[in-house]
């Protein structure tokens, strides 16, 4: 949720650290603080509320700070109101210890109380500052063992964490540890760096190491140390980076969420070139056989917020196309309903940083009953992704607004694949459904482009839209499916009140909200359902409400709506992937003409890795 850097090296650190903060404050952006330790052996500290622009501005872009050791932060509130002594980095006593964290420490109160009863003095309303003089209590106690310390800390709290740690005592160094939390290390030539992210350190390394649950890390310049809970030393492999720098850059587009629309077609193209090879599907390097795929007799999709409504659409084309069970669960449910599960189950997450927290729980649930796993996911070596028997990685790459789009697609694309290799597999479909389904697939990028380049013309509605207080978007099956992300998008980054509604439910409590001039979006791209939905429109017309219809192409019923948005025809299993684009391009201009922040949407953070 929140987001750490580190630096050790020969270098400034200050600059470092607010560069690869500015790279993670889609993490995160209520405020932001670094710690540096300056040549004397102090500890400086500075933080702001807001936005990183406010530690920039406070530190003159870091020149004020100087030293080559030092910890940042970009903050996103659970403990706390967002203000700058609720801003990490946080501090025990006399600046003795010097704290970054991301998660939730669950058991802080009691902890808290027991610090106070030992004099400790407390000045914020987080949980990172119990983490503070936690470490700091420890390290007293046991005669400066800086890793002793870190690990008693890890036996006596509860709840989620990537910390980083300085010591006062300890200079040039800066120790490490994690649990349910992403946490990185890059190392390079007389430098070593940690992030929450990747992106944060590319410009100055790729060769990473990931760490694992649970364990520590010690780092010097050009040098990280790995231990087990028990300081027993762990040897790790580096793992070379791939990715595009310039891929977490805007590259002359406004927003990121513009930008990564309009690289749909690209992420779709690279995750389906990925495993179609020679017009077949090939699942090797996901590492799931024919064999398993014939045992299974249920599935049960399992995400959080557009991962979840990829599992949603993804539920109705497995159902379709390989006729097998399907269930889809809010990753924050899964575990808490006592699921159903059984050896013939293969449970599938979704997430796009592979680091999702209630995903996480929800795989480990799935694993206490011993069912195989396949996570979709975006980012290699995650911890989702580590944890799964198979992965399916969707070659999205960086996506850095808040709002997803690109991923969402990728993840929806990668489905509708393992949909139809599960359909030829179970001998549900013959060779030429298979080929012509595989043929529609590869036709998604050239109709996802064929809507992002129509752009102007949903400007011109969502200007017509923009001061809506109300929008309910209905659709019938996949229909429905697309409306839920389409809902979620438009409340997302533009703040307007909207509702996806499976469209014959309206009926049923929801048309007594219809009032003149409410907008009510209509998604008609499954031919066997248009008329039904229609149908339900037309009676929200007749209270007053405009429509907006997006259509299949050729669909002349539409013409009975005030506005129409015409998509590419396209196999009516694979609809979604084309009718979002519109409602994403809509969503965007409603935030840009309403004046918001699109990229940095309020009380939002990319990557969720708190419960």
């Amino acid at each position: 949720m929140c987001g750490i850097v580190g630096y050790v090296g020969g270098k400034q650190a200050s600059k470092i650290l607010l560069e690869g903060l500015s790279k993670l404050e889609y993490r995160g952006y209520d405020s932001a603080g670094i710690a540096v330790r300056n040549d004397d052996g102090n500890i400086n500290i500075v933080r702001t509320k807001g936005k990183l622009k406010n530690l920039i501005e406070k530190t003159n872009n870091g020149e004020d700070l100087e030293g080559s050791c030092g910890i940042g932060h970009t903050r996103w509130a659970t403990h706390g109101e967002p203000s700058e002594k609720n801003a990490h980095p946080h501090y025990s006593e006399k600046d003795s210890v010097v704290v970054v964290h991301n998660g939730i420490i669950e058991n802080y109160a009691e902890i808290k109380e027991k610090l106070i009863e030992k004099g400790y003095k407390f000045y914020s309303q987080t949980d990172t500052e119990v983490v503070a003089n936690l470490i700091d209590y420890y390290y007293k106690e046991i005669e400066n063992d800086p890793l002793d310390a870190i690990k008693k800390f890890m036996l006596r709290v509860r709840g989620s964490y990537a910390i980083a740690v300085m010591y006062k005592d300890c200079p040039n160094e800066i120790y490490a540890v994690r649990k349910d939390s992403p946490m990185i290390i890059g190392i390079a030539d007389g430098e070593t760096f940690i992030a929450s992210d990747v992106p944060a350190m590319l410009k100055y390394t790729r060769d990473v190491y990931y760490i694992d649950n649970m364990e520590l890390a010690k780092i010097t310049a050009g040098k990280a140390e790995f231990f087990n809970s028990d300081e027993e030393v762990i040897e790790k492999e580096l793992v070379h980076i791939t990715m595009d720098e310039t891929a977490a850059e805007k590259n002359g587009f406004e927003h990121f969420m513009m930008k990564e629309i309009h690289e749909q077609p690209e992420a779709i193209k690279k995750t389906i070139n990925s495993i179609v090879e020679d017009g077949k599907i090939n699942l090797e390097k996901v590492g799931i056989d024919a064999e398993k795929i014939k045992n299974y007799n249920q599935i049960f999709i399992v995400g959080c917020g557009s991962a979840y409504h990829v599992g949603v659409t993804l539920k109705y084309v497995f159902e379709s196309i390989a006729k097998i069970p399907v269930q889809v669960d809010f990753a924050s449910e899964f575990r808490y309903r006592s699921p159903l599960l059984t050896e013939k189950t293969l449970v599938i997450l979704i997430s796009q940083s592979g680091e999702t927290a209630d995903t996480l729980a929800a795989l480990k649930e799935a694993k206490k009953h011993n069912v195989d796993t396949l996570s979709i996911v975006n980012v290699v070596g995650s911890s989702i992704a580590r944890a799964s028997e198979y992965v399916l990685y969707t070659l999205a790459g960086p996506e850095i607004a808040v709002a997803t789009t690109k991923a969402y697609s990728a993840q929806l694309v990668a489905g509708y694949l393992l949909a139809v290799q599960f359909a030829k597999e179970r001998d549900v479909i013959d060779d030429k459904e298979y080929k012509n389904l595989i043929e529609e697939i590869n036709a998604i990028p050239e109709k996802v482009d064929e809507v992002v380049n129509t752009q102007e013309d949903i400007k011109h509605l969502a200007s017509m839209f923009s001061n809506v207080d109300d929008v309910f978007m209905i659709g019938r099956g996949i229909d429905y499916a697309i409306s839920l992300e389409g809902s979620l998008k438009m409340k997302e980054v533009s703040y307007v009140h909207t509702e996806a509604y499976a469209a014959g439910e309206l009926k049923h409590g929801t048309i007594s909200l219809i009032e003149d001039g409410t907008l009510v979006i209509g998604l008609l791209t499954q031919k066997s359902l248009i008329e039904k939905t229609l149908s339900n429109m037309q009676e929200t017309k007749s209270r007053g409400a405009r429509l907006l219809a997006v259509a299949t192409n050729g669909i002349g019923a539409a013409k009975s709506c005030d506005y129409v948005i015409n998509i590419p025809k396209i196999n009516p299993y694979f609809s979604a992937s084309v009718a979002v684009i519109p409602l994403q391009i809509m969503s965007y201009y409603m935030s840009v003409l309403r004046g918001l922040d699109v990229d940095k949407p309020r009380n939002l953070a990319k990557s969720v890795t708190v419960e």
